[in-house]
């Protein structure tokens, strides 16, 4: 069935990334560097609006070791800048003030619901949402 449906749209499912594109899985795991060019820590996932399919956080992982005791710290996607010397993303900010914005233990819809808001206020952009 794949084939099939591949033929009739002439999409190629498997494309991973143009010059202004990039495919979700080459997001997860980038590296981020701070506004001192210190690494930061990495995007652990995308979080995407169902309906508007607009980029509502990527969240940074970083804290723990070997990925056990993460901290996440949804940032608006509006924040990073991707840098090719780096083949990572920047933020305008150093780890210590990351350290200090809004963040969750384990991903729950809640956490979102309850803290959107205060994670755009902390950035100083706009919400996704307007």
């Amino acid at each position: 069935m794949r084939q099939e449906n591949r033929a009739t749209t002439g999409q190629d499912p498997y494309v991973k990334d143009t010059a202004s594109l990039i495919a979700s899985d080459k997001v997860e795991g980038t590296v981020v560097y701070g506004l001192d060019g210190e690494r930061i820590g990495s995007i652990q996932r995308i979080i995407l609006e169902k309906r508007g399919g607009r980029v509502a956080y990527a969240v940074l992982s970083f804290g723990g070791f070997w990925g056990i005791g993460d901290d996440y710290y949804p940032l608006p996607w509006e924040k990073l800048t991707y840098d090719e010397s780096l083949d990572g993303y920047r933020i305008d900010l150093t780890k210590e003030q990351v350290e200090a914005a809004p963040r969750y233990k384990d991903d729950s819809e809640d956490w979102y619901r309850n803290n959107g808001r205060s994670v755009y206020d902390y950035y100083g952009v706009p919400p996704y949402w307007i």
